[in-house]
């Protein structure tokens, strides 16, 4: 058992943490947001710190959960960061969705102290979150990837190395590039059903079962149906992360039309008023005009 920081208890690290606690390590947390933090210690214990880099100290691992780039390096880098306090031989496990670029940052940040960095965002949602079952995409050192796996399959179905630093995060933009346009693609669907006169949820039973299978059919479509978008990421974070994913094709020079397509859509229903919508959403575009 390790003695673990966490830092950002948000939807997915509240949970995240407490699962680490199940498994037996000793837990210190920090949030922003002090209240939060406190709450957490309440309900599962540990101990909660006032700043980051206050949270790092003694600590074998420091787990860290925020929103973007900036809060990322506020809360590693900064005047009252990680690494403001971590020892060398520690390991930071980041599992903010960020870009390629910061997680190379920080990595030769924390390589110059002697610590170890790995940038592995997460898939799954609030739910995996909640029941562990989370899907971990990690870049960084096989080494480091090594002692850092055990204290991640605390609340992960899947983990898996996909390259030096970096890596995790070029997997989590391939993995928000799926999403984008199957959600899209499901959102004309159901539309279509409805428009042809065709009992919505019969014909997604019935395609279920055959190639056009996906998560998001099977978990999404009587609440697209419904009119219903209170059950996962919000758009305002799709399109955070969707930016970044452009970001990195203007760079790479791949060529996703599709996806530049489905953003704007995304940015149609933040103009709805939609922004803290969940991803599936998307069909609302097309029911205002039914």
């Amino acid at each position: 058992m390790a003695n673990v920081a966490f830092i950002g208890l948000g939807v997915m690290g509240y949970p995240m943490a407490g699962h680490l606690l199940r498994a037996g390590h000793e837990l210190t947390v920090y949030n922003r947001t002090a209240s939060k933090a406190a709450e957490w210690v309440v309900q599962h214990g540990g101990r909660a710190c006032e700043t980051p880099a206050q949270a790092a100290v003694d600590q074998d691992f420091v787990m860290v959960c925020v929103g973007n780039d900036h809060d990322l390096r506020e809360v590693i880098s900064g005047e009252h960061g990680v690494l403001k306090g971590i020892r060398s031989g520690a390991v930071i496990v980041d599992h903010t969705t960020a870009s390629a670029d910061v997680a190379r940052e920080l990595a030769d940040l924390a390589s110059r102290q002697g610590v170890g960095f790995l940038d592995a965002p997460v898939s799954g949602g609030q739910a995996g979150a909640e029941h562990g079952q989370l899907t971990v995409m990690v870049g960084g050192d096989a080494a480091v990837y090594d002692l850092a796996r055990p204290v991640i399959s605390s609340y992960a179905r899947m983990v898996r190395l996909m390259g030096a630093a970096g890596s995790g995060q070029l997997t989590k933009m391939v993995n928000q590039i799926c999403i984008a346009g199957l959600v899209q693609g499901l959102a004309e669907a159901l539309n279509f059903a409805r428009s042809a006169g065709l009992d919505g949820e019969a014909a997604m039973e019935v395609i279920s079962k055959g190639a056009a299978q996906s998560w998001q059919l099977e978990h999404r479509h009587k609440t697209m149906l419904a009119g219903e978008f209170d059950f996962g990421f919000a758009v305002d974070w799709m399109r955070k992360d969707l930016g970044i994913v452009l970001d990195e094709a203007r760079r790479n020079g791949a060529q996703l039309p599709v996806t530049a397509l489905v953003d704007q859509f995304y940015a149609d229903i933040q103009a709805m008023g939609g922004g803290r919508w969940d991803t599936s959403s998307l069909i609302a575009r097309l029911k205002r005009d039914a």
